[in-house]
């Protein structure tokens, strides 16, 4: 345990809880934690990781103004949501991720829990993408990863990260309430049919 995982721990609370209230400053706060995560887990052996936060970092700018600029004649982006079919062929693309990754990494690092680690990488990106899209479901991948992050971390006795993810569960499962509401609403409302 180090001050600085302490730190970007701290960091990624604030960011996350930001981000279910989606309040735009979840985005330079993130980005502060996935620049202090990155020296973190090269220093803990989990590359998998190390390269999602330097993706992660590209991802905070872009969601930072995709919030801001993504949703129609360039104002605020609305919530939305892809459905369960969209929503799993993503987490086949995570898997697939997760198996080819995995076995990069088990072949030629000496990474800590290769699979594991790539599940977190894979899924995130897909969840990440999810985020900055401002799609619902992206909080049902965020549930999934926490669980094996909160495994992967214990195993690397990495204590102020996993008490972090496990946190982040209960966020995401507010996350996933808060957006639910949301999207209802932001929607249009629907027409009723007339008298018949």
């Amino acid at each position: 345990m180090s001050i600085l995982e302490i730190v970007a721990a701290a960091f990624g609370l604030i960011a996350v809880a930001l981000n279910v209230r989606q309040h735009i400053l979840c985005w330079p706060t993130g980005l502060v934690q996935v620049a202090l995560y990155v020296v973190v887990f090269w220093e803990a052996k989990l590359y998998s990781d190390l390269v999602l936060h330097l993706v992660y970092v590209v991802l905070q700018l872009y969601g930072w103004y995709h919030w801001l600029h993504g949703g129609a004649d360039q104002g605020p982006l609305r919530t939305s949501a892809i459905g369960w079919r969209r929503a799993a062929a993503w987490m086949l693309l995570a898997l697939a991720g997760t198996l080819g990754w995995g076995a990069l990494m088990a072949r030629f690092t000496d990474a800590a829990v290769p699979y594991p680690d790539a599940f977190i990488l894979a899924a995130s990106l897909v969840a990440q993408w999810l985020m900055v899209e401002k799609v619902v479901e992206s909080w049902v991948f965020w549930l999934i990863i926490d669980v094996v992050a909160v495994w992967v971390y214990w195993q690397k006795a990495l204590y102020p990260t996993v008490a972090l993810y496990a946190v982040f569960l209960g966020l995401a499962a507010a996350g996933w309430v808060t957006w639910r509401r949301a999207l209802v609403r932001e929607s249009p409302p629907r027409l009723s049919p007339g008298p018949t």
